[in-house]
């Protein structure tokens, strides 16, 4: 799940980039409000986290930039503790939740996956297709016969972004840009090794290739 990481504090980002790359997230990160912008506008997130006090902006700013622009990804804001104001102008501008300074960062991957869950119409922490459930927390994998199958942290990532939209149809390059943050270099074939990694586990006709168009989950096999 590809993740915008909005944060000044070099320290502080490159911390959690750690944290939430191990929670299931692929992570680009912004250290100015000028980056956010531009990345926030060109590149495909499924949420961001946005600190307000940036170097060369107002947090806010961004956030309202993006929804002018029909960004409508979900946003959590950080905020200094006790700044009720920041809090009140974020949901104003757009935010989805918000969380104080200094945090737990468990607190903060459990916002954001609710946050997503929100956006996605899901009330619960498992993605459900096609017979199969997928286990946020876990990142792990119930198939229809109940057995429980552990998942690498890409496995994981490409599967939640197939089964959370089944019928969808995604380009490899659409995949990469979820599955990859801006700083890697993957090979194209890599999408094609784990599709049959994958399909191993779900069984080929859970996962359909679109001859030149890419790869859709079938919920309905």
């Amino acid at each position: 799940m590809r993740l915008l990481l909005v944060e000044d504090d070099s320290l502080l980002a490159n911390g959690l980039t750690g944290q939430l790359e191990g929670a299931g997230f692929s992570v680009d990160v912004s250290h100015t409000a000028r980056e956010a912008l531009v990345l926030g506008k060109q590149e495909d997130y499924r949420v961001a986290v946005l600190d307000l006090g940036l170097p060369d902006g107002n947090g806010l700013d961004v956030l309202r930039a993006w929804r002018r622009a029909g960004d409508g990804f979900p946003v959590l804001i950080l905020t200094a503790r006790g700044d009720w104001q920041d809090k009140v102008n974020g949901l104003k501008a757009g935010a989805d939740d918000y969380l104080a300074k200094p945090f737990q960062t468990e607190e903060l991957i459990a916002r954001l996956n609710a946050i997503v869950r929100r956006s996605e119409g899901r009330g619960l922490s498992v993605v459900k297709a096609g017979g199969l459930e997928l286990d946020e927390n876990r990142q792990s994998l119930t198939l229809q016969d109940g057995s429980n199958h552990s998942l690498t942290g890409t496995e994981y990532r490409l599967l939640r972004c197939l089964m959370s939209r089944p019928g969808r149809v995604f380009s490899k390059e659409q995949l990469m840009e979820q599955l990859y943050n801006l700083s890697d270099s993957p090979s194209e074939n890599v999408i094609e090794a784990y599709i049959r990694r994958l399909r191993k586990l779900v069984g080929a006709g859970a996962i359909v290739t679109r001859r030149g168009q890419g790869y859709v989950f079938d919920d309905q096999n």
